[in-house]
């Protein structure tokens, strides 16, 4: 259940499912886009008995895997809706991958890709701040 899981987020990047099933899913997910982001043959096999579909694997490979490249964890968000299923009321929840485009809610960016303040950039090329 889970491998169907993970392939269908890898396509839609975003689905709506149970929340402790998302909560699984989150740790299976985050898993597969670590093999992507390493790309070697030896994650390709690994991501390979995980994901069902080629055209899933090849885009976890090309698209998922280089957009984490800067991001050391948290790829997935799991979100908790208002309403509960009709039938059994068990609560829902949206996983979905963060910095995909379209998105409500940006993520926040990770370490590497914050901005320094104005006087460390300036203070990196040799200018000395006025404000001292």
């Amino acid at each position: 259940m889970l491998r169907n899981m993970v392939t269908s987020l890898i396509k839609h990047e975003r689905i709506v499912t149970t929340l402790p099933k998302a909560k699984e899913l989150k740790k299976v997910a985050e898993k597969v886009i670590k093999f992507g982001k390493d790309g070697s043959l030896h994650s390709r096999r690994m991501a390979d008995r995980i994901v069902r579909e080629r055209p899933a694997l090849s885009k976890l490979f090309e698209v998922l895997g280089p957009r984490y490249v800067d991001r050391d964890g948290g790829y997935t968000r799991v979100l908790k809706l208002s309403q509960n299923r009709k039938g059994d009321n068990a609560p829902m929840a949206v996983i979905e991958y963060v910095d995909r485009p379209g998105e409500v809610r940006a993520a926040r960016p990770p370490p590497k890709r914050i901005m320094d303040t104005l006087d460390d950039v300036l203070g990196k090329v040799g200018i000395e701040s006025m404000r001292k």
